[in-house]
């Protein structure tokens, strides 16, 4: 695909827009890159916008790792047994993924999306254990909560924010700012997983992907700014991500189904 100058400029737009959400709550990051690509960038195949969006969101998630780890917000040894275990299922997910229909997967997306919304709004409230660290008991669960978000997250070509956040609080008890921060290195590492096997197959835009990790650096930086002045509001974290997810999942269905 040969960028037009508007294209670029659409690409850089959504760019930022994806690492703000990335910034601010730990995913949504591929749930809006792909449409943002197919519908307003104008690519035309969707797996070719599933590969792209993988390596430019990991890409964004690695930046606004960075910033979260400045400010103290990871719970390190959580994060990387969740990722570990889930980068074996991103790579069994993605190579299941490409072989289904580009409108199926974007149709499937947004009804588990819908399902997550619903999910992170009946834990709205919670405020979570801020000094939990891995131990016996919560290992087991981030083994086998990351292997299934990690399958999941390559079947879809995503990064998976929008299933890790509630994974790790649900296999940790983390508080949600904890989770959202932690989730960016599982983010990065499904991200890089999916791409490495779409880009085998040939289906990532380099170049785009380039513009889109540009902006996705600029619109990060303030996204995890607002992420910390948001936390010291109970359940605002929470219901920012679940409105989200919810909006851009009606959308997808309706684009996915044609009925707009």
């Amino acid at each position: 695909m040969v960028l037009t100058l508007t294209q670029g400029t659409l690409g850089l737009a959504s760019g930022s827009l994806v690492g703000f959400s990335l910034g601010l709550v730990g995913g949504g990051g591929s749930i809006l890159a792909v449409p943002l690509l197919v519908y307003l960038v104008g690519v035309s195949s969707p797996h070719v916008a599933i590969g792209t969006s993988a390596i430019a969101v990991a890409a964004s998630a690695a930046a606004n790792l960075a910033n979260h780890a400045r400010a103290g917000n990871m719970k390190w040894l959580c994060a990387l047994v969740f990722t570990a275990a889930g980068i074996v299922g991103a790579f069994l997910g993605s190579s299941v993924g490409k072989a289904v229909d580009g409108q199926t997967l974007l149709a499937l997306f947004a009804i588990i999306m819908m399902v997550v919304s619903v999910l992170m709004l009946r834990g709205r409230n919670s405020v979570g254990e801020p000094s939990v660290k891995l131990s016996r008991e919560n290992f087991p669960k981030l083994v086998g909560f990351g292997l299934a978000a990690g399958a999941l997250s390559g079947f879809f070509g995503i990064g998976g924010g929008f299933l890790i956040v509630p994974a790790l609080i649900m296999a940790s008890g983390m508080p949600i700012l904890n989770a959202v921060a932690s989730s960016l290195v599982a983010v990065t590492a499904f991200g890089l997983t999916a791409a490495a096997n779409y880009a085998y197959s040939g289906l990532v835009d380099w170049t785009l992907a380039a513009v889109f990790i540009a902006g996705g650096v600029l619109g990060g930086l303030l996204g995890a700014r607002s992420a910390k002045a948001l936390a010291g509001r109970k359940g605002a974290l929470n219901t920012i991500f679940a409105a989200l997810i919810f909006a851009v999942a009606v959308y997808m269905l309706v684009r996915s189904l044609g009925l707009a």
